[in-house]
């Protein structure tokens, strides 16, 4: 079991970190950063749904609010805010380094995962390893506009969980997609969900904690 407090983190020199911390009743000392897509925020059932599966397993878990989330309640971020984002996500690992002492992951939803993995090929140290949640390869209906530039830079173990009915990329896109990742890259697939994963109403602990903790247990150590 676990429970949920408000967290709020502020410093001079870096973004403030706002959400939910997940404090397992049985910690494993490892932790992971979660958090949203461009339309949502760290409260959708999906992510929490996620954060509440994984502290019961031991992780802290802290799920936060994107700086442009912090800005405007609603609306998608500018592409002008992406790196102040990631700027906010590097804050959020930091604020959980205070909290834990083992490893840390770091993960996102659509966009918030897009960035987490652009963060992690500007910075292998970020994290032990990704979560990416309806990773969006490219925009509905454009599949030749794909966000893979930063995929060989990212030098540590990615879990992307999919859906079948995904619009921002189909599941054999998404494989071809993988290999351009040096790291090992694993894919687990939800079948006849669409890009909210079905709001988190699946089967959490098989469709992504197993396969994420098999994972590290293979590549990168045990979480």
């Amino acid at each position: 079991m676990s429970r949920i407090e408000s967290f709020t983190s502020k410093s001079e020199s870096s973004p403030d970190v706002t959400g939910f911390l997940h404090i397992p009743d049985a910690p494993n000392n490892h932790g992971l950063v979660l958090t949203h897509g461009a339309g949502a925020n760290c409260e959708t059932p999906l992510l929490t749904s996620i954060a509440r599966t994984f502290a019961d397993t031991g992780f802290h878990v802290l799920r936060c609010d994107l700086p442009f989330r912090q800005r405007k309640k609603s609306g998608p971020p500018h592409p002008s805010q992406a790196a102040d984002d990631r700027n906010g996500l590097r804050a959020a690992v930091a604020a959980l380094r205070s909290r834990v002492h083992g490893n840390i992951f770091l993960g996102g939803h659509s966009y918030g995962g897009r960035q987490a993995s652009i963060l992690a090929s500007e910075d292998a140290t970020i994290a032990k390893g990704l979560l990416l949640l309806s990773y969006p390869l490219h925009p509905p209906d454009k599949p030749s506009q794909l966000r893979t530039g930063h995929f060989p830079g990212v030098q540590i173990p990615a879990l992307f969980v999919h859906g079948t009915k995904d619009p921002f990329a189909t599941v054999d896109e998404l494989r071809a997609a993988l290999p351009l990742i040096p790291a090992q890259a694993k894919l687990s697939i939800l079948g006849g969900a669409a890009h909210d994963l079905k709001r988190g109403k699946f089967d959490i602990a098989a469709n992504v904690v197993a396969p994420f903790s098999e994972l590290f247990r293979r590549g990168a150590g045990r979480p």
